[in-house]
């Protein structure tokens, strides 16, 4: 009997804020007037405190839950097209943020929209091969030229999918690739910025052409009509180039799967994992998904839905995440977090930001993955760790065993808003926040407006960047606090 392997977890990000696409059209007007009427919804965008590992760390903990015990995973993809660091694994980050073990096989993939895709059926074949759970994640936080389409049109966002064999929730039937050179876009080495080439090209010969061929191997290969296919996802910016898809392969028109333009926006490289983290919540068994993307040729994968969907649910799930946007229609706020509109600092940012790297990797399980020491003879936590006790009268040493941190709520304590310092998103917002369990920390607080931080507000973790080295194109990441939002009474069935 072929053993199964799929889908054992999966999750989502999607960050709070949401651009008004009618303010930035608006705001453009002037230069760009063709978009100011027909600007509709909004698209997500990244807290400047937000990158792809942050977003991946997000995602990934939506999947995996509040478990402490991770050993499960023995390996994680990050698939993004917007890396952070061209040399540093990026993925590493991200698994020091999980508190994953260094036996962990880490690696970086990009290169096409269909990199995520690319990833997945890789993890398939190492699952089969008995080396352990593997998690996909994907993230992409793009940048584009103002007044462009690609502005309105585009969002950011992550997606995490837990490969495995045991309580497979969605299993792997089969893949379909098509490899060409086919270059509908492209972002040169060093360069921020797409340069596309013309839509009519891109859907009559790239995608029209390639993605039936990738769709029709992937059905052979699983076995599958195109006439069982109950979901069908195909991220695209084209309007109705999904359902002209679905009608050239086959696949019955109402098969075809929203794809959250009106409201999140393409999200590069992670949108086809979204869109079926998003799916996965409300599908039932025995119900078969085709996803493909475009990228570089095309690629589709073939899952169908089993009895164990029931059994799982994510920490929030894409559906919560989407709920939970604040529209933002401060179009100069967009352009100062993506980096593209430098606003005046004051002498109180012209601070050297370089960290000691031999002392950010000495107390790397601390900053990254928020672990606590826990005395075990008074029981007190503390942070950050230390060989020697702070208690008080107790003169003790090597007695505090890791206690991890980020997986528990806590509440503040005190806090203070101030505009007297230097920040990105004024007012600097922090404060002492006591963890459920032991453990007081002085923490910055994001995704906050005026009266959602009061002394007692319940708090939980959230990886984030904490500074950025301009000098030195360095990033720093720790944790921040955000406070605890009520999740909707159907949460995950958006």
């Amino acid at each position: 009997m072929t053993e199964i392997v799929g889908v054992v977890g999966y999750g989502g990000y999607v960050p709070r804020l949401r651009l008004s696409r009618q303010a930035a059209a608006q705001a453009n007007a002037w230069y760009a007037p063709q978009f100011a009427k027909s600007a509709k919804g909004t698209r997500a965008f990244a807290n400047w405190d937000e990158d792809s590992i942050t977003m991946a760390v997000a995602a990934a903990r939506d999947c995996l839950g509040t478990d402490d015990d991770r050993s499960r995973v023995a390996s994680v993809v990050l698939a993004s097209g917007t890396l952070p660091f061209a040399e540093r694994l990026n993925a590493g980050v991200v698994c020091e943020a999980l508190t994953l073990g260094e036996g962990v096989q880490a690696s970086d993939t990009t290169g096409s929209q269909r990199a995520a895709l690319c990833a997945l059926t890789q993890a398939v074949a190492q699952v089969r091969a008995g080396s352990g759970d593997a998690l996909v994640l994907a993230a992409d936080n793009r940048k584009t030229r103002a007044a462009s389409s690609q502005e309105l049109d585009f969002g950011d966002a992550a997606a995490a999918v837990l490969i495995g064999k045991d309580h497979v929730l969605a299993q792997y039937l089969g893949a379909g690739t098509v490899s060409v050179d086919f270059v509908d876009h492209f972002r040169a080495a060093g360069e921020d910025v797409d340069y596309a080439w013309e839509e009519r090209w891109v859907r009559d010969e790239g995608i029209s052409k390639l993605v039936p061929r990738a769709v029709a191997a992937a059905l052979a290969e699983a076995k599958v009509s195109a006439g069982q296919i109950d979901h069908f996802i195909f991220p695209t910016t084209f309007q109705k180039m999904d359902q002209q898809l679905a009608k050239a392969c086959g696949i019955r028109p109402d098969a075809v799967v929203d794809a959250l333009g009106a409201s999140v926006g393409d999200t590069g490289i992670a949108h086809g994992l979204l869109l079926l983290a998003h799916l996965l919540e409300r599908a039932t068994p025995g119900q078969h998904i085709l996803l493909a993307q475009f990228g570089s040729g095309a690629q589709a994968v073939v899952f169908r839905v089993t009895d164990a969907i029931k059994t799982f649910r994510p920490a929030k799930g894409v559906g919560e995440w989407i709920r939970r946007g604040a529209v933002e229609t401060a179009y100069t706020r967009f352009l100062s977090f993506k980096d593209q509109l430098q606003l005046e600092r004051g002498m109180r940012g012209e601070q050297d930001r370089k960290t000691a790297l031999s002392t950010a990797y000495r107390h790397r399980t601390a900053i990254l993955g928020l672990v606590a020491g826990r005395c075990e003879v008074t029981g007190s936590v503390h942070f950050p760790p230390s060989r020697i006790s702070y208690d008080p009268g107790q003169p003790l040493q090597d007695t505090q065993r890791s206690h991890k941190l980020a997986e528990r709520r806590a509440t503040v304590l005190s806090w203070s808003a101030e505009y007297l310092s230097f920040h990105r998103a004024p007012p600097h917002r922090y404060g002492q926040v006591d963890f459920d369990g032991g453990g007081r920390i002085l923490m910055e607080f994001t995704d906050t407006a005026e009266g959602d931080i009061e002394a007692g507000t319940a708090v939980e973790m959230t990886f984030r960047i904490k500074d950025i080295d301009d000098r030195r194109g360095y990033t720093r990441y720790f944790w921040k606090a955000t406070p605890v939002r009520a999740s909707a009474p159907n949460e995950g069935s958006e």
